[in-house]
């Protein structure tokens, strides 16, 4: 199935909306919105229903308005001293089944002017979670680095976010992989063009990056005590 999901109108109205991040001009601005974004990341999320599965029959990709696997473009303005009330990226998360019982890794894709990735894994995951992922790590490091310390993992995808400066307490300094065991965050993937997005190689270009991915998020599952 060859399927153009994305168009340069979508990028002008993101690169607007960063202009504009205001309620007036966004109400003003809605039809442009559903048509150019939302509308076709639905059908994008509907066309990855049965490849993801393929993946993993514990994974989904919902194309729900409300509650399913696209983000809303309103943010949580409760916390920060940004109060702009609207995203200006459109992502989408394919989230474990079981995903409300338990923080679970995922497979992830972002439309960003000038900065649209995919991949997966667990951003910012919470302490008891960090700590089960560490440990492990430590118990586990051959399975670890058949998902991620290989050649085809390297030249394709990156690990994003911070790591500590110092090994974690109760954790072997000399450890063969305490720089993993530094993470803050268990995810990665890579960037990818706007003109990518906005042709037919999209959907199969992320059903590839999600099979090339599904490594580290098995591993991250079984870290977590799931089923992949």
């Amino acid at each position: 199935m060859s399927t153009t999901y994305f168009s340069p109108a979508t990028f002008k109205f993101l690169r607007a909306l960063a202009r504009n991040n205001n309620r007036t001009w966004f109400t003003a601005n809605k039809a442009s919105y559903e048509r150019h974004v939302r509308e076709p990341y639905l059908q994008l999320i509907a066309d990855l229903q049965a490849p993801l599965a393929k993946i993993s029959p514990h994974y989904r990709a919902d194309p729900r308005r409300q509650g399913g696997s696209l983000f809303r473009i309103h943010r949580d303005v409760r916390y920060g001293n940004d109060k702009t009330p609207y995203k200006t990226w459109a992502g989408a998360r394919f989230a474990h089944e079981r995903r409300r019982e338990i923080q679970a890794p995922s497979f992830y894709m972002q439309l960003q002017p000038g900065d649209c990735f995919a991949g997966g894994g667990i951003w910012s995951p919470e302490s008891a979670t960090l700590k089960k992922i560490r440990g492990f790590l430590a118990d586990n490091p051959a399975a670890w680095k058949r998902a991620v310390h290989t050649r085809a993992f390297r030249e394709r995808f990156e690990f994003w976010g911070e790591k500590l400066k110092r090994p974690p307490q109760g954790f072997d300094p000399a450890h063969e992989l305490i720089e993993d065991l530094k993470r803050k965050h268990f995810a990665a993937g890579h960037g990818f063009a706007e003109a990518l997005a906005c042709s037919e190689e999209l959907r199969p270009s992320l059903v590839d990056t999600f099979k090339r991915i599904a490594p580290l998020i098995d591993y991250l599952c079984a870290a977590v005590d799931l089923e992949f």
